[in-house]
């Protein structure tokens, strides 16, 4: 039998005409030499270490095991046998939203929402009060943290200063409504910010996306909007709206986003304003290993510039009730061992972020356990409530008890270890020790979070 898996059906090398392609001049012995020695990688190995030798078709099953071996090692050096989850809500504002992205089922069109409409859209949007009271009843819970990613609703400003901008210009490119137009007002950013800043949580929110329709039509630079939102209650930014950091991709799956070079515009902009952030990567639809690693180069140098980036997050792309699948772009998303080899690489890649994360509400709880032993170290959190990957499509589940979270780690042979969103703050769990609850929050006892 061959160790060689068979390739994915619907990886498209060339079909869009892609300048960036997954060859190499590098050899897949010299690549995985350089990751055994903790020689920092460049974007050929990298690639060849994700291809498992880009001389061959399919991946080598045998060389996958040997880049997840060095993952593995390497992550025991840099964090030991630690495996870290937040207690968490996520509450998403709203779903309106027009940017059109094709891999994403979350948002609904925005002139559903208007007052004059009579489409029955499925959606939501929250104002600030809702959105307190939703995050003061979890905080009585015992969260630690909130995280907040919404659609990009056409009544969202930055504050009341940047409404007036809105309502005062002439532009019809902006996508800007006046709140009275839709039927909930969702407030402005930073009222949000300060309705969730309640007893002390910590507030993850504001996309660089979000961050760019918090600042259209006035002349602001990136560290002002970062600094009134730091200024309202935020306290750190999620690394989302990344997906993948090559525009020729991004050109495909969300030509109305911002492009790669305005993304780290605005997330090192949010650094230099003391904040501290995420990075993603959204990968297993039409890039290609070539584009992956290429991402990774780009987050390790933001890193070393910023050194603000507490953990890297692979996410793998959840591909029915998407655009992407339903006009038959892509026939599937990434297999397992694409998954399994993107959680090492990252590992091995970024040598300047200590943290990488196996999602469990992408991969499943079984899954997710294994990219424990791939280099991952972080296994999420919480999320009382999770609506994007659902409504994609994601069958994995809205939340997670810490006694779970216990049970399925102690099971692997690791330790358990409740942190903040941070990680400068963390609390090992003993399993012999029930009941588990959160004891980090502002307001947390120890009581169980969810039954």
């Amino acid at each position: 039998m061959s160790d060689a898996a068979e390739p994915r059906a619907n990886v498209p090398r060339g079909e869009f005409g892609f300048d960036h392609r997954p060859e190499t001049d590098q050899s897949f012995e010299n690549a995985l030499a350089r990751a055994r020695d903790g020689d920092r990688l460049s974007v050929a190995d990298g690639i060849e270490l994700l291809t498992t030798g880009t001389d061959r078709r399919g991946i080598d099953r045998r060389r996958k095991e040997l880049v997840l071996e060095a993952a593995d090692r390497r992550r025991a050096e840099v964090v030991g046998d630690e495996v870290t989850f937040v207690a968490n809500l996520n509450n998403n504002v709203t779903t309106a939203c027009n940017t059109g992205c094709l891999f994403c089922n979350f948002k609904d069109r925005s002139e559903q929402f208007r007052t004059d409409s009579d489409a029955d859209h499925g959606g939501f949007t929250k104002t600030p009060a809702e959105s307190r009271e939703t995050v003061r009843s979890a905080l009585e819970r015992g969260i630690y943290e909130v995280c907040s990613v919404s659609g990009l609703h056409p009544a969202f400003a930055l504050d009341a200063e940047h409404r007036e901008v809105l309502e005062g210009s002439d532009r019809g490119d902006l996508n800007y409504r006046p709140p009275e137009a839709y039927e909930t007002d969702p407030g402005t950013y930073c009222e949000q910010v300060r309705a969730m800043d309640v007893g002390d949580v910590h507030v993850h929110s504001m996309t660089p996306e979000e961050a760019y329709h918090a600042q259209r039509g006035a002349d602001w630079s990136y560290e002002e909007v970062y600094r009134r939102l730091a200024e309202a209650g935020l306290d750190s930014v999620p690394g989302t709206a990344a997906e993948i950091l090559v525009d020729e991709v991004r050109e495909v799956i969300c030509p109305a986003k911002i492009t790669s070079d305005e993304w780290v515009q605005a997330i090192e902009a949010a650094a230099s304003v003391g904040l501290d952030m995420t990075a993603t990567v959204m990968y297993g639809h039409v890039d290609n290993e070539a584009h992956r690693v290429r991402h990774l180069e780009r987050v390790r140098a933001l890193q070393d510039r910023t050194g603000a980036i507490t953990e890297f997050v692979p996410l793998s792309f959840v591909h029915r009730n998407t655009p992407l699948y339903e006009r038959g772009m892509v026939e599937s998303g990434a297999t397992t061992d694409e998954d399994e080899l993107m959680v090492a690489v990252s590992r091995l890649f970024l040598d300047n972020v200590d943290h990488v994360q196996s999602s469990w509400v992408k991969y499943g709880d079984e899954q997710g356990l294994k990219m424990l032993s791939c280099g991952a170290d972080d296994f999420m959190g919480t999320i009382l409530s999770e609506e994007i990957t659902r409504r994609a499509g994601g069958d994995f589940g809205q939340y997670r008890s810490f006694g779970e979270y216990v049970e399925m780690i102690d099971a692997v042979g690791r330790v358990p270890v409740e942190r903040s969103t941070d990680y400068r703050r963390r609390r090992r769990i003993d399993p012999d020790d029930p009941p588990h609850g959160p004891e980090l929050g502002p307001r947390a006892d120890g009581t169980p979070l969810v039954e």
